[in-house]
C-alpha cells in the first residue's frame, strides 16, 4: 500500500509525522511512503536522515494582516497546490495523512478533490490554522487533547489517539540512567529545559532559582538554555561569581533528555506538545512555562489542559518574577503526597500507544 504523508514547519509537526511513517513500516514493511514537505523546512533535513523518499513543493504561511506577503503567500499557495496536485498523480497514494503546517494545506486538499482518504492529526490543545481548514474535508482527524474537538466543525470525524513519541523514552532503565547523569537518586532532581531551542523567560527564573540554591545539598538541578542562550546565561553566572558544582550543573543542550524525564522528580519546561507528550508518558509532575510567542497562543492552551487534569502547575511568563519558581519549586518537591498526584494524574494522561492508535485509524478510513 502507497501511503503519502505530509507536515513540516517545525518538530512538533514532523516528529509525529516520522513516528507515524515508522509505525507504518513496523506494520508493513512492504509500504511505500512519500514524505511530502517544503525545501526551507526542517523537514527537508529531518525526513531524508530517516531513509524515507522525499519530495517537496512551494508554500508560505499566510500572513495575519493582508499586505504585500499575503500576495506572495496566495501565489505560492497557486504554486502549491499545483506541485501535490502532481505529486498525487505521479505517486498515485492509496491514503494521504497530514499532521499540521501549511505545507499540508495543498497535498491534504488535492487529496481530497481526488478522493483519495485523508487524516489529520492535530498535537496540541488549540489547533492550527490548517487543520481547522482541512477537518472540514478529511476523514477523520486524530487528536491529543480532549480540549481540541470543540474547534473541528464535525466532532463525530474527531477522535483522540495522543501523540506519538519516540519509543526510547519508555525503554530507559533507571539504573542506569542515575548513573550516566551522574544523579543521587536519593536527592530530588529538578530538570528543566524550554524546548528544543530554549526559551528566555524560563531561563531568567532559573537563573534565579540557580542563584538561590547554590550552597544547598537538599537538590539537584540540570538546567538546559538552549545552545543560543548559552553562553548569555553562563556569562551572567561568571558575573556574579557562582560557581556551578556536582549538584547543579546547565548544558546548552542535553542528548540524554530522555534519560533525565525518567529520573526526574519535577520537570520544567515550555508546554510543547511533544514535551508534554513524553513527560506524561513516563508519569512526571511539571511546572509550565507557555511560550507566549507560540501560534494562536497554543502552548497556554496545553498547559491549562494539564492544569485542569491536576498533572502541572501553569505559571504564565507575564506572571515570572525574579522568585517566583523558587516558591512554587520547593513547595512541591518538600510534598510527597502531592508529588505523587501529580505523577499519577501526569501518567493517566499519557498515550504511550498513540502510534499504533493512528495507524489503526488509518486502516479504518482506506477502502
Amino acid at each position: 500500500m502507497k501511503y503519502l504523508i505530509t507536515g513540516g514547519g517545525t518538530g512538533g509537526h514532523i516528529y509525529p509525522a516520522l513516528a507515524i511513517a515508522k509505525e507504518i513500516k513496523r506494520k508493513d514493511k512492504n509500504a511505500e511512503i512519500l514524505y511530502v514537505g517544503t525545501e526551507k523546512g526542517l523537514e527537508s533535513e529531518l525526513v531524508p536522515k530517516e531513509g524515507f523518499q522525499f519530495r517537496t513543493i512551494r508554500v508560505k504561511g499566510m500572513p495575519r494582516k493582508i499586505n504585500k506577503e499575503s500576495l506572495i503567500a496566495i501565489k505560492e499557495l497557486i504554486h502549491g497546490i499545483n506541485d501535490a496536485k502532481k505529486i498525487i498523480k505521479d505517486f498515485r497514494p492509496n491514503v494521504v495523512i497530514g499532521t499540521g503546517g501549511y505545507v499540508c494545506g495543498p497535498v491534504v486538499y488535492m487529496a481530497k478533490k481526488k478522493k483519495i482518504p485523508a487524516l489529520i492529526h492535530e498535537q496540541n490543545a488549540f489547533p492550527g490554522i490548517t487543520n481547522k481548514i482541512l477537518s472540514r474535508y478529511v476523514d477523520k482527524v486524530a487528536v491529543t487533547f480532549d480540549e481540541a474537538k470543540k474547534y473541528f466543525k464535525y466532532p463525530d470525524r474527531v477522535l483522540n489517539t495522543g501523540n506519538p513519541i519516540r519509543k526510547e523514552i519508555l525503554e530507559i532503565n533507571k539504573e542506569e540512567a542515575y548513573k550516566v547523569l551522574d544523579i543521587d537518586k536519593n536527592i530530588p532532581f529538578v530538570l528543566s529545559f524550554g524546548g528544543s531551542g530554549g526559551q528566555k523567560t524560563l531561563n531568567d527564573a532559573m537563573y534565579y532559582f540557580i542563584k538561590e540554591s547554590m550552597g544547598k545539598g537538599d537538590i539537584q538541578i540540570i538546567h538546559v538554555t538552549g545552545k543560543r542562550f548559552y553562553d548569555e546565561f553562563i556569562d551572567r553566572l561568571k558575573k556574579d561569581n557562582i560557581n556551578l558544582n556536582k549538584n547543579i550543573r546547565v548544558f546548552p543542550y542535553l542528548y540524554q533528555i530522555p534519560e533525565a524525564i525518567n529520573i526526574a522528580t519535577l520537570v520544567v519546561t515550555s508546554s510543547g506538545a511533544i514535551t508534554l507528550a513524553e513527560i506524561s508518558a513516563v508519569g512526571v509532575p511539571s511546572i509550565l512555562i507557555p511560550k507566549s510567542y507560540t501560534a494562536e497562543n497554543h502552548q497556554e492552551f496545553n498547559a491549562r489542559a494539564f492544569e485542569n487534569k491536576g498533572a502541572s502547575i501553569l505559571v504564565l511568563e507575564k506572571d515570572i518574577k525574579e522568585n517566583t519558581l523558587n516558591d512554587i519549586i520547593y513547595s512541591v518537591i518538600q510534598d510527597k503526597e502531592r508529588l505523587a498526584q501529580m505523577a499519577s494524574k501526569s501518567k493517566k494522561l499519557g498515550k504511550i500507544d498513540a502510534s499504533e492508535r493512528i495507524v489503526e485509524l488509518i486502516n479504518t478510513i482506506v477502502k
